[in-house]
């Protein structure tokens, strides 16, 4: 049974013609030779005439004597023979557009088209010439919507998208063709697209082509070829399966009724389809033109770049009074053109437009908020220190002069301030006021990190250099009474500040710091020396004697206790030296250096002792932090101490010595001398024995005088 050859699939009421396919042409001897075709247009553009020519079909055609009205109602098929066993399934859409069914009745109309692009090989778009470019006659928020519904609801599949232009005028096909494939693009990469097709391109669901006919009443013969030439380059192709080879969802044509059966419930079922109709589509399009052209126009505006241009150098008096008209024509040329669509899109739109606005112009708001910040820092800076050098007290010269310039710059933000924008100035009057409270803070910490730094610098070194048993002990005194003196004074002076306790508390930890690293800095720098301050020590305790007069090494002296005293007084700078003591923990230092060096005058003997208390890099009770020199550089100093000293102690030795072996010496030529003379006078006459007496003092005194001679070489070297 051959069947009918054309029914209604889809009627105007949505309804799927379940028993029309049963009695239509036999499908199932095509197997899956066959290809669909549909078309889509404005009412009354010619479809139906255009698929008759192509293929032969019985569309129901408009007449135009009766008058320009609906004639295909809902979606028709019909079938051509095709070639061979071929066969071709030609879809009929009803026009779009029309005013039988409303301006808000589109839904049928955008799931009659969404059915067409998910079953067809090819989809024709009928369109006249006149109305490329347009919105809507251009088909795009159509198009929008079923691109956007179609990548959800159907896996990619790629079909022919051909645009038929009626009435062809004097525009070169090229033109027109590179017009509609950019619409296509723009349509396309402005859907809303699931994540699995993020990166899909327009090209893996679309190919789009372009022809162009002549007016079919004036021009009948002129079309009628163009049509049958038309027919040469798509219809075989389509018969023949080339443009369905990329069909991944391909039925058998037998199977054909059910798969449309059931593609048409899902577009029906989709709730996406049914929120907007044709009229909040257009009213959200067009809204969302005009906003942009009017901001365009705002960022385009000459008064605009002039303010923006002026802010960059400097506050602009009053920014929020020049900005205002500016923003408010922006708004007005949306307003006008807005005023005819959708209220609820309308006002929507607006309020986005406004948003944007402001966030445009917000940097040189904030440009100039940030400039009367800065500007106000500066100016209390400035007079806070004339106030200071005028001699007002610090607190009231901090008080005066916050509140002048907060007041100053609460004025320049209501100056700065636009519109209806919701911008907070209070929270830049709070970073202002907590920065004035920074910075006098600072002042204030400065200010008595000065004073602590007078106060224990200079008496920290000379206790340092004097170095005794009571020398931490006095330090640590000192600086307690010198931060807790600070310290009062912070608190006293802070107290004009709107200054939470922990900020206070911080300060105050921070001066304690402060002072402690003052005492640190000098011990650090004293312990560098401690070689050469040593030397010094050993130097004036064992070259001088109380009451700093040059020692005259006569022999007499008892060298080795003035060698232990001087030891002595030069272990206690070095145990001085060793670790910065204001924890009370190094009091131990001093009784293991004396135990462990002043017991040996050899460093060699400690190669003999059993346990070496200075072999080891950290000392008992002692952090690291604290550590100015490790037991084990204790040990090498001293050896190296007193290899330095060992030439000083030796040439006194050797001085003493020969001093005490002369004074021996002349004394012994002395008594000689006395009992020759003695002896000599009682043997002969008085006036020789004189006489003899000068010849033996004679050479008595030649013998001393070589002797005194030998004496000042000796002390000399």
């Amino acid at each position: 049974m051959a069947g009918k050859l054309l029914i209604q699939l889809i009627d105007e009421d949505g309804r799927f013609n379940v028993t029309g396919m049963q009695d239509f042409a036999n499908l199932g001897e095509h197997g899956i030779s066959y290809g669909v075709v549909s078309i889509f247009g404005p009412q009354s553009s010619g479809k139906s005439t255009l698929l008759n020519n192509l293929f032969e079909t019985k569309f129901k055609e408009m007449d135009a004597s009766i008058g320009r009205s609906q004639t295909t109602k809902g979606i028709w098929l019909a079938k051509h023979a095709g070639i061979n066993k071929s066969c071709i399934l030609v879809i009929d859409l009803e026009g779009s557009d029309g005013k039988e069914r409303g301006e808000d009745d589109v839904c049928l109309e955008k799931q009659s088209a969404l059915f067409a692009l998910a079953v067809s090989d090819i989809v024709l778009i009928n369109m006249w010439c006149n109305d490329i470019g347009r919105h809507q006659a251009g088909s795009r928020p159509l198009l929008k919507t079923i691109f956007q519904v179609m990548m959800r609801l159907f896996q990619p599949r790629r079909i022919t998208l051909l645009f038929v232009i009626r009435d062809k005028s004097a525009t070169p096909l090229d033109k027109l063709t590179a017009l509609i494939r950019t619409d296509i693009r723009e349509i396309f990469d402005s859907v809303i697209k699931p994540e699995a097709h993020k990166k899909t391109a327009l090209t893996e669901f679309f190919n789009v082509e372009v022809i162009a006919l002549s007016n079919y009443e004036d021009k009948k013969e002129l079309f009628k070829d163009e049509v049958v030439s038309l027919k040469q380059r798509y219809i075989d192709s389509i018969a023949s399966g080339v443009h369905s080879e990329g069909r991944r969802d391909r039925v058998p044509a037998s199977a054909f009724s059910l798969s449309a059966q059931e593609i048409w419930k899902v577009i029906k079922e989709n709730k996406d389809l049914n929120l907007a109709s044709n009229k909040i589509l257009v009213a959200r399009a067009r809204c969302e033109d005009i906003s942009n052209e009017s901001f365009a126009h705002l960022v385009g505006n000459e008064d605009w770049h002039q303010l923006q241009e002026a802010v960059q150098s400097g506050p602009v008096k009053g920014f929020g009074k020049k900005i205002k008209p500016i923003i408010s024509k922006c708004l007005s040329e949306y307003d006008a053109e807005a005023v005819y669509f959708d209220e609820g899109i309308r006002t929507e739109k607006r309020q986005l437009l406004e948003a944007k606005v402001l966030q445009f112009i917000t940097p040189a708001y904030q440009n100039i908020l940030a400039q009367l910040h800065s500007g106000a820092l500066d100016n209390f800076k400035k007079a806070f220190h004339e106030a200071l050098n005028q001699g007002k007290q610090f607190v009231v010269a901090a008080r005066d002069c916050s509140k002048y310039v907060m007041s100053v710059f609460g004025e320049g933000c209501s100056d700065a301030a636009i519109e209806n924008s919701n911008y907070d100035s209070s929270q830049v009057l709070d970073r202002l006021g907590n920065d004035i409270g920074a910075y006098v803070a600072s002042e204030i910490t400065s200010f008595n990190e000065a004073k602590l730094d007078m106060a224990l610098s200079a008496p920290v070194k000379a206790l340092l250099d004097e170095a005794g048993d009571n020398t931490w002990p006095t330090i640590r005194n000192m600086l307690r009474e010198q931060t807790k003196s600070a310290s009062s004074r912070i608190v006293t002076d802070i107290s004009c500040l709107d200054v939470d306790q922990k900020t206070i508390d911080q300060i105050l930890s921070d001066i304690e710091r402060y002072a402690r690293s003052v005492v640190e800095a000098k011990a650090t720098e004293a312990s560098k020396e401690v070689l050469s301050r040593m030397k010094d020590r050993f130097s004036e305790l064992f070259n001088y004697d109380s009451n700093s007069k040059p020692r005259t090494w006569t022999g007499n002296e008892d060298i080795e206790a003035i060698i232990n005293t001087a030891l002595s007084a030069s272990l206690r700078l070095l145990s001085v030296m060793t670790a910065i003591q204001l924890d009370d923990d190094a009091d131990s230092i001093a009784d293991t250096l004396s135990s462990a060096l002043l017991g040996f005058s050899d460093c060699a003997t400690y190669e003999t002792t059993l346990i070496d208390p200075l072999a080891s890099s950290t000392w008992e009770k002692v952090s690291s932090t604290n550590t100015l020199k490790t037991p084990i550089e204790c040990k090498a100093l001293w050896k190296l101490f007193q290899e330095e000293i060992k030439h000083t102690i030796n040439q006194a030795k050797s001085i003493a010595a020969q001093t005490k072996a002369i004074a021996a010496l002349e004394n012994a030529i002395a008594a000689q001398t006395e009992a020759i003379a003695a002896q000599e006078s009682a043997e002969v006459p008085s006036t020789w024995l004189a006489k003899r007496k000068d010849v033996i003092l004679y050479r008595g005194f030649h013998l001393v005088f070589h002797v005194n001679l030998l004496i000042r070489i000796v002390r000399t070297t």
